[in-house]
């Protein structure tokens, strides 16, 4: 067993270093100002393909059960107020950074601690298993971690802090592959309400933040463009999708 758990350890860190894929996008000051926008862009559209495409699917592989939009509106509500607080935080401290990022912050880190909750599972069962899991996992990361950290950048995070956010919410992963290693069955059994809960917020975020952001900002032609590239997000999630399910 002490073998498996060096597996999963490893598994789990190599997702996490995904994380810093966003960096090499700002290496230029000038890339940055250009992309950010059209990024926050596909941020929305990956976070809606993320909700919809890939983890309402995973929720309802057992079947529908009545508890499942439950608690997608719980995912919902309880972003909605945390956001709330948030806003009054930085209403009455002066502080310039969107409540969104931190909004997003506390989303892909349950998200991540899913992530890892899987990729043990797998490895419990069998080594191949898990390698499949794990790559898995790391192709549709790619778009998502693009997309966060892209969404910690606008929200007002320098390139530095929004790594380092980035990545700590990364190593959730190994908190979740931990817990779940110790504790499969309950993981096991109340995975399907960590997952529904995490596609509400992950609605939430996407279409009361990152939408609205979008339509602000978008003029004349850039409305096109910003719609092509939020499309792309959603394509994106699709396609790693169902790559890695055939």
């Amino acid at each position: 067993m002490v073998v498996v758990l060096l597996q999963i350890l490893i598994a789990v860190f190599i997702v996490s270093l995904v994380s810093i894929l966003g960096i090499f996008i700002f290496l230029k000051e000038k890339i940055m100002k250009k992309a950010l926008f059209l990024l926050v862009s596909f941020a929305a559209g990956t976070f809606l393909g993320v909700a919809f495409l890939d983890l309402l699917p995973e929720a309802l592989e057992e079947g529908f059960k009545e508890t499942i939009p439950i608690f997608i509106l719980l995912g919902i509500l309880s972003f909605f107020v945390l956001e709330k607080f948030l806003y009054w935080h930085h209403h009455h401290t002066g502080e310039e950074v969107h409540s969104f990022t931190y909004l997003n912050i506390i989303g892909d880190g349950i998200h991540n601690f899913l992530d890892g909750a899987i990729i043990a599972i797998s490895f419990l069962n069998s080594t191949s298993l898990g390698i499949a899991a794990t790559i898995a996992v790391i192709a549709h990361e790619i778009p998502q971690e693009i997309a966060d950290f892209s969404i910690l950048i606008y929200g007002g995070f320098s390139r530095m802090k929004a790594l380092v956010y980035n990545f700590l919410t990364a190593l959730t992963a190994v908190i979740g592959a931990l817990v779940t290693y110790f504790y499969s069955s309950a993981i096991e059994s109340s995975n399907t309400y960590l997952i529904s809960f995490v596609v509400g917020a992950f609605t939430y975020i996407a279409s009361t933040d990152l939408i609205p952001e979008i339509h602000e900002e978008s003029r004349g032609d850039n409305r096109f463009i910003t719609t092509i590239i939020f499309v792309l997000g959603i394509t994106a999630v699709f396609l790693f999708t169902q790559w890695f399910e055939g």
